[in-house]
């Protein structure tokens, strides 16, 4: 038998706190991703024909791409502790919950990407070339550039990197419901026969 008690809140309402919960928690993600993001270090330049050109210093154009793959790397470790969490509430597992995962993971990368680029742009500004204060006198200007969130502008890239975490969670949820020998997942309401073993087999008379 299923010895679970019965929940003290609605699978709805469970539903709603594990989005809530994710996205509160995706904002904070996007904060410290924005203190650990590297600054992209250049300079802006003068030529010899008067035009101004951008350029990175060393490898600091890396970081266009470890930047972003920094943040969406804090994300997934955020889903795979979601999921496991989530399948601790045992009253609730099943469906719903893993629906409510993955769009609590979903909001949770849109929030540390709105977040992150916000704390990033405020802290780091935006590079204007056209304002820069170069001179046949002083050629050169330093600048730090803010990092990205995303690995491109493209929409299409942009939804697959918000996507992924709530994919990975749904993975490690449903890995862990495989794993259970019973088909009500040890949730509420409880169901007397398990999925496989001898015991969900009826007795030969």
């Amino acid at each position: 038998m299923n010895d679970v008690a019965p929940p003290r809140v609605s699978r709805t309402r469970a539903a709603a706190i594990v989005v809530a919960a994710l996205a509160v928690t995706g904002a904070v993600v996007g904060a410290l991703w924005a203190w650990l993001a590297p600054g992209i270090h250049g300079v802006v330049a003068l030529t010899k024909e008067g035009e101004r050109v951008r350029a990175y210093l060393g490898n600091d154009a890396d970081n266009f791409f470890l930047a972003a793959f920094l943040q969406l790397g804090m994300v997934c470790v955020v889903a795979v502790v979601a999921a496991v969490l989530v399948w601790q509430w045992r009253a609730h597992r099943g469906p719903v919950m893993l629906c409510a995962l993955s769009a609590g993971l979903a909001a949770a990368a849109g929030a540390a990407a709105g977040v992150g680029a916000v704390l990033v742009r405020w802290r780091y500004g935006t590079v204007d070339i056209a304002a820069a204060p170069v001179s046949p006198e002083h050629r050169v200007h330093y600048v730090i550039e803010a990092p990205p969130v995303f690995f491109a502008h493209s929409p299409l890239l942009i939804a697959v990197t918000i996507v992924v975490p709530a994919g990975v969670a749904a993975l490690v949820y449903a890995l862990i419901a495989t794993a259970t020998a019973r088909d009500d997942l040890g949730a509420w309401p409880p169901q007397d026969r398990p999925v496989t073993g001898e015991s969900a087999l009826p007795s030969a008379q």
